[in-house]
């Protein structure tokens, strides 16, 4: 049995090996959305631990600070820090941006945390951590930074003084932490067009309404340039703790909201990457249907042109089951190349993608099983055609 489907798959060997190869293209591009979506789930849970804190605390009734926005005052760390049960607390600031190196654009998620409390790097791997209390920036290695480089973020200027490895956003965005205070200034404080233009607009209130326009102007303008908000506060608590009762006590007396470190991990990966996950999983399941069509056509191709032979073996006596396990073979055959070739493809440009691409041995061999199972559906054409033919056909042909 195994030799007639070798016999078979040599006369067109090079057609052959060429298809399973294209399939091999299919299964790369699989293997890579499945590597992109395990990334995203990396990702997140990375930043979780490098930030290593027990309790978020956060705009009341939002899933801040990374599912949506999320502003807390600055001296909301200091209410924090004096409940019971919290061992330190510190104030972070959490934004989606574009920085610039040398002119060309470097997207990050810009982290500002207070030096010597929760909220910074826990680890580096080149440089040292943020020593001054302005402009300096600790990056992800992935945005390509180097210790001493300097990075244009808005109309400030970082120097880059260390260095992280696999900090990233979920979604894909490497991070770069600065001083809060930096990120305040970057986050929160307009530009001299915008002053310009609101105090125009104050002056045009004040000549509408003289009696209160000093106290009202005064007091838009104090808001205009205040920085003292944050987009969460970070919580170490003290040992022997619960963080679920801390967090009910933070939410009944301070009146916000507080996700412990499981909470935050489910709302990164059950709402951040939930809906990429439903999308990559509908790309994987039409990639299966495409890849099933193309293997199913080829084995029934290559079965329509050798039906001759096949009503030859009938007659000589060849049972049926043998001629069956020559076309599931030949689309085992097809499969394997395919998925070899795909292992290897996904492998070698996985590095090339600006996403975070992690293949996981236990998605391979699922993409193994899936491919096995693909063949073996896709050959009941081939099959249901050779089992069709009439002996009396190689006489009559």
């Amino acid at each position: 049995m195994i030799n007639l489907a070798w016999r078979d798959i040599s006369h067109g060997f090079g057609r052959y090996v060429a298809t399973g190869l294209g399939l091999g293209l299919l299964i790369g591009v699989t293997l890579s959305m499945a590597g992109v979506l395990r990334g995203m789930i990396a990702d997140g849970r990375a930043l979780l631990e490098a930030v290593d804190v027990d309790l978020w605390v956060v705009q009341r009734g939002t899933l801040g600070p990374f599912a949506e926005p999320s502003t807390v005052p600055t001296a909301l760390r200091d209410a924090v820090e004096a409940m019971p049960g919290v061992a330190a607390a510190g104030a972070v600031a959490y934004a989606t941006l574009e920085a610039r190196r040398g002119g060309r654009p470097v997207r990050v998620l810009l982290a500002g945390y207070e030096p010597g409390r929760p909220g910074g790097p826990a680890w580096l791997v080149a440089g040292r951590p943020i020593g001054r209390a302005r402009y300096e920036m600790v990056a992800d290695e992935r945005t390509g930074l180097r210790p001493g480089e300097r990075v244009t973020v808005r109309r400030w200027t970082f120097t880059v003084v260390g260095l992280t490895r696999g900090l990233r956003s979920a979604a894909g965005d490497p991070v770069a932490f600065v001083t809060l205070r930096d990120a305040q200034d970057v986050l929160y404080l307009p530009d001299n067009d915008a002053l310009h233009r609101d105090r125009r607009v104050l002056d045009g209130a004040a000549a509408l309404n003289p009696p209160g326009a000093p106290g009202v102007r005064a007091a838009v303008e104090a808001r205009l340039l205040d920085r003292a908000r944050a987009s969460a506060v970070v919580v170490r608590l003290a040992e022997g703790h619960d963080a679920g009762s801390v967090a009910r006590e933070l939410e009944r007396w301070l009146r916000y909201t507080a996700w412990t470190g499981e909470d935050m991990e489910r709302i990164l990966i059950g709402n951040l990457v939930a809906t990429a996950a439903r999308q990559i999983g509908l790309f994987l399941l039409i990639l299966a249907a495409v890849s099933t069509a193309v293997i199913a056509l080829t084995v029934y191709s290559m079965t329509q042109t050798k039906l001759r032979e096949i009503a030859i073996l009938k007659l000589v006596g060849t049972p049926d089951r043998t001629i069956v396990g020559m076309i599931v073979q030949e689309a085992l055959g097809l499969g394997l190349i395919g998925f070899v070739a795909g292992k290897l493809a996904a492998t070698l440009w996985a590095p090339m993608f600006p996403k975070h691409v992690v293949l996981l041995a236990q998605d391979t061999l699922a993409a193994l099983a899936v491919t096995v199972l693909i063949c073996v559906a896709a050959s009941a054409a081939g099959v249901h055609a050779a089992l069709r033919v009439d002996p009396a056909t190689a006489i009559g042909g």
